[in-house]
């Protein structure tokens, strides 16, 4: 089993995943306000480039563009009924890049909408949303799955059961946080530490931090981390806090040097698997590549 071997690998070394997905089709022309899923059956030769790029920099891990394709997401854009194939459509187009030895994670994002008693939905038809797309990913052939970017430990608990029933697939899961006076928190107000033992009762593969945060920003949290879970420890950086272009366009300024300084500092703290996030690029993964590995 592929995901098995990733986790062998992650007993060696520090693993490595690529950067941002969006950043990239958006530098290929991908318009504001289209969903970069849609691009799976719409331009499916870009999606599979900006894989290529990311391997060809010596990623470990690529994952899906697939992190809006939810029944849920999906319906906001009335394509609700796409979602299986366009997550299939995802993964396969991972796979087909994909050199010996490496590694494609199908990603899950939220759903864009808040649980009761804060939102409408129930836990059910989260966990219908996402079951229904972890089932398809693994169909087109992922090796881990990795629910991403989650604010709320509910939804991320969703998430997770719902996968374990889809796929007999290894599943990370990384929150995003924020950091106050009293350390780091999502959204919903959970401490960082409360979600890592609750998602490794669940029995996620993997735990972590994504988005949201800077790289520097995320050192911190990666020693946390490390001291809260047992398991391995998935951090991904932004690529420092994003500012408005003259288009209307988020830019990300962090230089490529203090990207690649802070996640190496962030792999000294013991993150077992190091990536980007918003703004991150095959350049940022070739730089970190050559700090890490020396390649």
């Amino acid at each position: 089993m592929a995901g098995a071997d990733l986790f062998d690998l992650c007993r060696t070394r520090t693993v490595l995943f690529d950067g941002a997905i969006g950043t990239e089709l958006m530098r290929r022309g991908l318009p504001q306000g289209t969903i970069p899923d849609a691009w799976n059956a719409e331009r499916p030769e870009t999606v599979r480039e900006v894989h290529a790029a990311y391997y060809d920099a010596g990623a470990d891990v690529v994952t899906t563009n697939s992190f809006g394709a939810s029944p849920i997401k999906l319906g906001g854009h009335g394509r609700e009924d796409g979602a299986r194939e366009l997550n299939i459509a995802a993964a396969r187009l991972a796979v087909s890049v994909r050199p010996a030895g490496r590694f494609v994670a199908g990603g899950m994002g939220p759903v864009g909408k808040f649980l009761k008693p804060q939102g409408e939905y129930e836990e059910a038809e989260f966990e219908s949303a996402y079951e229904t797309q972890a089932a398809a990913l693994a169909e087109g052939g992922v090796d881990v799955l990795i629910i991403e970017t989650m604010f709320d430990l509910r939804e991320a608990a969703c998430a997770l059961r719902a996968a374990k029933r889809a796929a007999t697939l290894p599943v990370l899961v990384t929150m995003t946080y924020s950091r106050n006076k009293r350390g780091f928190f999502t959204l919903m107000g959970q401490s960082a530490a409360a979600c890592s033992a609750e998602l490794e009762r669940l029995g996620a593969a993997a735990v972590g931090a994504n988005c949201t945060l800077s790289s520097d920003g995320m050192i911190g949290l990666a020693k946390e981390l490390k001291t809260a879970t047992s398991l391995p420890v998935v951090i991904q950086p932004n690529a420092g806090q994003p500012n408005l272009g003259p288009a209307g366009e988020l830019i990300y300024a962090q230089s490529v040097d203090d990207f690649v300084r802070d996640v190496s500092a962030i792999a000294a703290e013991g993150a077992n698997i190091v990536g980007g996030c918003c703004g991150t690029t095959p350049d940022h993964i070739r730089a970190l590549s050559a700090a890490l590995f020396g390649r």
